[in-house]
């Protein structure tokens, strides 16, 4: 089928290129449309007791996390200078009704409640408000009409709070994509320019780049329509749309170079422009006909085998990197359900590039494809005379054959070194130190912690509701009885072992529920105050013989709630893509034995990468070279993240590697000739495919956002750890110890396989 869709591409070659240009240009405009959908976080479990308190307090009570808080800073007056109070007061008071739903600062409370709205010198104090909108492109609409009447004479202002927060760091992962593709786009084209050897093929993974991720950026604004989509996604786009799209063109380009020159050879056909050696036009004129029309079937055959070859395997390799990604639609998370989402969006773009518009141009090029020659590739060059059971990968595939027991051990001996610092990983939470240090949100959420008496605190937020909570009470009301039961309640948390406070904070008689928020003397991950929320989630409470309902929310307990949930779904993860992997590969491979070992190495890739993410990030040691605030941590989604992504693309690696050894062995049946010659024919490639993918993704360990950070060394490491030992030394190793029994297939499965065949073959129909 593939090699008659080669043939097709080949004879409808320029209809192909026109569809495929009017394609990219609708893409291109639709797809920027996706700019203005994402939303902001996403990384909380929408059914965790923890989210509900958040929207309750967000809903009913008032969030504790303001929507924009004002810092405003002098450094002659104090908070109680009137003068100080009349600039602010009558700033906040003249703010529209119609963006703003409340306003509260230091002089909306008496006595002791005003305390923690004034800094400890009390030349500060910050104004909390609360935006209209239902979502948060209208909150931040209303946060720039509202922006500029915040300002009050006399004063500094700096602005805060989760909206311009929300607002930065999307703005930020944007500027992080643009500045990394700035940074890459000129080293890009010159790696592609030594690996092919020619500037017309070097500028084709370019060309398949763009259109994947035009695609990508299309398909996810599609998905927006269907589901939130967080600005991560863009990265996931831009680095697997580039970085797939280079990695495929790399294996189709040099497999159609060398179907080319092998079906040239057979017809005598020399490469260049043979004709211009005739003397007069005429002749030039019969050569120049005679060369094309011999040159036509040479070339269909050759997109044909391509295409029937490396073709098959890039579509396996795609389904297989998509079953990866799509275990992260398992997940409750929105975060790591919309990447997912957006991750095989951009495979299934990145493999029709692949497998139908790069097909189209070197249908189009044929042996045009060498122009613009390097002198390494010129058939004078002593390398591109060099005998192909000769270099470095044959060498290192005849030492793997004879030793595979040191290279075995070494290799297995490197990855549990790198693995060892995930034995004492420690998840967090996404906060504002994720942000550069120079961020102005970021500076403003420091100054309140260091500042302000209540600055560091964060509070365990208890909201206790059900039918019998009172209608008709405010706490904050002067004289208002607190029902009793409520009041012993409030009493019994704050007795409990390390805390400082606990004090109504909300009420709401529509939703029949009030919050209590429980002040401590522990760090948010700290295991008391994660001992705190499990003894109050363990708290009951009744009035008159009826339960109330108590849900428990803040950091910690998100945390909590976000862990318990990973932790529940990782298995299903795990389970669904081993499965579908297994099944893939089986399909492709003949064979029980090698999906098994495929999943393994895998694995063993993902433990060095995780590793090396706790060593770097959260006992910081790439910190200096980084430019990240450690935070003692790693944000958990984005390990998961990395779980999928790495192990698509181990996956992808793995498959080019075995798709020839498989091959090899079909012809030979020879365990140690396949493995060896599969290695020769291969490894080149794959570390070529490697370098490219390396240099896609290294920009983004430069970027503001120690997430992005994060996640760029993780794929870093992990892709250099699968090409450099696991691909290179320790599959073939393995493949050496197990000798026929890669090849084992139960009887009762032969049938099956032959039903479901999905192998490379060499001979074409």
């Amino acid at each position: 089928m593939l090699s008659g869709l080669g043939r097709l591409i080949n004879r409808r070659r320029w209809p192909s290129l026109v569809l495929i240009l009017i394609m990219t240009v609708v893409a291109g405009v639709w797809g920027l449309g996706v700019f203005a959908k994402f939303k902001e976080g996403g990384f909380e479990d929408p059914n965790a007791s923890s989210t509900l308190v958040a929207k309750l307090g967000a809903t009913y009570f008032g969030s504790t996390n303001p929507d924009v808080l004002v810092l405003y800073t002098s450094d002659t007056m104090t908070v109680d200078d009137p003068r100080y109070e009349a600039s602010v007061v009558t700033t906040i008071a003249r703010l529209p009704k119609a963006q703003v739903e409340e306003v509260i600062s230091y002089w909306s409370f008496n006595g002791e409640a005003a305390h923690s709205f004034a800094s400890h010198d009390r030349h500060s104090t910050f104004v909390a408000v609360k935006l209209h909108g239902e979502d948060g492109a209208t909150q931040i609409e209303n946060y720039h009409a509202v922006k500029e009447r915040l300002a009050a004479p006399g004063l500094r202002v700096q602005y805060g709070g989760a909206v311009p927060l929300g607002e930065e760091f999307g703005e930020q992962v944007v500027t992080d994509i643009v500045r990394a593709e700035t940074i890459t786009a000129l080293p890009l084209l010159i790696l592609l320019v030594v690996l092919f050897g020619a500037l017309t093929a070097s500028f084709l993974p370019i060309a398949v780049a763009v259109f994947s991720t035009v695609g990508g950026l299309a398909v996810l604004h599609v998905v927006t329509y269907a589901a939130d989509v967080t600005s991560f996604a863009l990265e996931v786009v831009t680095m697997m749309g580039v970085g797939l799209a280079i990695d495929y063109s790399l294996f189709i380009i040099s497999r159609f170079r060398e179907e080319l020159q092998r079906g040239m050879a057979a017809q005598g056909l020399p490469q260049g422009k043979p004709w211009k050696r005739e003397r007069d036009k005429a002749s030039r004129k019969a050569a120049k006909t005679a060369y094309k029309a011999a040159l036509k079937p040479v070339r269909e055959t050759a997109l044909a085998a391509t295409m029937a070859t490396a073709g098959r395997t890039i579509m396996v390799s795609g389904i297989t990197v998509s079953a990866a990604l799509a275990g992260l639609l398992l997940f409750p998370q929105m975060f790591l359900r919309t990447i997912g989402l957006a991750g095989i969006a951009t495979v299934m773009v990145a493999v029709f590039g692949a497998t139908v518009l790069l097909p189209t141009l070197l249908a189009l090029l044929g042996p045009r494809v060498e122009f613009g020659r390097m002198p390494w590739r010129r058939p004078t060059s002593k390398r591109a005379q060099r005998d192909p059971d000769s270099g470095f990968w044959y060498r290192l595939g005849h030492s793997v054959m004879k030793h595979p027991l040191p290279y075995f051990a070494v290799v297995l001996v490197i990855l549990g070194v790198m693995f060892g610092p995930f034995l004492n990983v420690q998840f967090g939470s996404v906060d504002a130190r994720v942000l550069p240090k120079d961020s102005p949100t970021r500076t403003v959420v420091e100054t309140v912690k260091k500042d302000f008496p209540n600055g560091s605190a964060e509070p365990i937020d208890v909201v206790v509701s059900g039918d019998l909570i009172p209608r008709d009470w405010t706490p904050s009301g002067k004289g208002d009885p607190i029902p009793p039961y409520l009041e012993q309640f409030r009493k019994r948390l704050a007795s409990l072992p390390g805390v400082t406070e606990a004090q109504f904070t909300g009420y709401s008689g529509s939703y029949g529920g009030v919050r209590i928020s429980v002040t401590h003397k522990y760090e948010p991950m700290d295991q008391h105050a994660q001992d705190l929320v499990t003894e109050i989630r363990g708290m009951s409470l009744s009035k008159d013989g009826y339960p109330m309902h108590i849900d428990v929310g803040g950091s910690t307990a998100a945390q909590m709630d976000l862990m318990s949930s990973l932790m529940e779904s990782l298995p299903k993860m795990a389970l669904v893509v081993g499965v579908a992997t297994f099944i893939l590969l089986f399909m492709f491979f003949g064979s029980i034995v090698l999906p098994l070992k495929a999943i393994v190495m895998n694995v063993l890739s993902i433990g060095a990468s995780f590793g090396a993410i706790v060593w770097g990030f959260q006992y910081g040691h790439l910190a200096g070279l980084l430019d990240f605030t450690p935070t003692g941590g790693v944000e958990a989604t984005s390990m998961i993240l990395i779980l999928a992504v790495v192990f698509g693309l181990s996956m992808d690696y793995e498959v080019f590697l075995l798709s020839r050894i498989r091959e090899e062995w079909d012809l030979t049946h020879d365990n140690r000739t396949a493995v060896a010659s599969g290695m020769q024919h291969t490894g080149g490639i794959i570390t070529s495919a490697a370098l490219l993918f390396l240099l896609v993704i290294a920009a983004f360990s430069m970027a503001g956002i120690t997430v992005v950070k994060l996640i760029g060394v993780g794929m870093f490491v992990a892709v250099v750890v699968d090409a450099a030992l696991v691909r290179s030394l320790l599959v073939p190793a393995t493949m050496r110890f197990m000798g026929a029994a890669n090849w084992w297939l139960p009887g009762f499965l032969a049938g099956l396989h032959a039903r479901m065949d999905l192998r490379e073959r060499t001979a074409l129909a």
